[in-house]
């Protein structure tokens, strides 16, 4: 079974609140349950993590990468703040789908620019909510994908079901 670690930067612990109009009225309790539905309907284990602190998310990204399969990440604001957030991305060993809930080019000038999507194996934005499940089924299949049709190496044939449909 692939593991996967879900990570969110800062003020997404604001969710809900924080300008419903942007972000959606779901809190992030409420769409790290939906995912994590999600993911278990997919047959991969997910955990997540939330922190406000940028030393804190880059120590997150480090022990990621050696305790996981692949990341789910929203840097949220350190997506183009960050390039202690982006170095962590690149050097931690797992493959990284960042995921934005609004979609940055359709937003503030200066939130256009990604430092950490050139780290990443692939960005999703602008889905709300439903775009952490989007990212979940891109990085189950890109590890099937790069280990020959397995999700784990080793195992013989795929084991999870991306995209799988909902009961």
């Amino acid at each position: 079974m692939l593991k996967f670690l879900i990570l969110n930067g800062p003020n997404l612990n604001l969710l809900g609140r924080r300008e419903p109009a942007v972000y959606g009225a779901a809190t992030l309790p409420m769409i790290m349950r939906a995912a994590r539905a999600h993911a278990a309907r997919a047959g991969v284990s997910v955990d997540h993590r939330q922190y406000n602190d940028e030393g804190d998310l880059v120590t997150a990204i480090g022990w990621a990468g050696k305790r996981y399969d692949g990341i789910v990440m929203n840097p949220g604001a350190f997506t183009h703040t960050s390039v202690a957030v982006r170095d962590a991305i690149q050097g931690c060993g797992a493959p990284v789908v960042e995921i934005h809930l609004s979609n940055i080019h359709a937003r503030e000038a200066f939130r256009h620019v990604s430092i950490t999507a050139p780290a990443c194996v692939g960005q999703i934005m602008g889905f709300g909510a439903a775009g952490y499940n989007l990212a979940i089924d891109a990085l189950a299949g890109h590890l099937i994908a790069k280990n020959g049709g397995r999700d784990m190496p080793g195992r013989p044939g795929p084991v999870i079901k991306v995209g799988a449909k909902r009961r």
